[in-house]
């Protein structure tokens, strides 16, 4: 968190009806947990990683990929997404990932809402 970011938020106030119209106003998405597959530390990994980084972009770009973190700790988590897609369209859309096609990369899906504001 980084020094403009206050942790102070308890004295925020929050009413039923508020929340009520927020969980009423969120929208679906997916939540993408790629992991590393059995081919992340073939020697072709690394270029296949970077045209999946770039196929990753094309989507943010076209608004499908709405968020995209790698993960960079040394776990198998490689990175989290949330596309503007429902499950079978996203299945299909991390199917045809190179990084998933060629093994470096392994996905699970899951639905998610998102509300209003939320932003990175």
């Amino acid at each position: 968190m980084t020094a403009a970011h206050s942790i102070d938020f308890e004295h925020i106030q929050i009413s039923d009806e508020q929340m009520r119209e927020r969980i009423a106003a969120a929208r679906s998405y997916t939540l993408v947990l790629l992991s590393a597959g059995p081919g992340y530390t073939s020697e072709e990994a690394r270029a296949i990683i970077w045209e999946h980084g770039r196929r990753n972009m094309r989507m943010q770009d076209a608004g499908i990929m709405r968020i995209v973190c790698p993960v960079r700790d040394d776990t198998p988590l490689c990175g989290v997404g949330i596309l503007d897609a429902d499950l079978p369209t996203a299945d299909r859309l991390l199917a045809d990932d190179p990084g998933v096609q060629a093994g470096v990369f392994s996905y699970e899906l899951h639905p998610v809402s998102g509300f209003a504001g939320s932003t990175l």
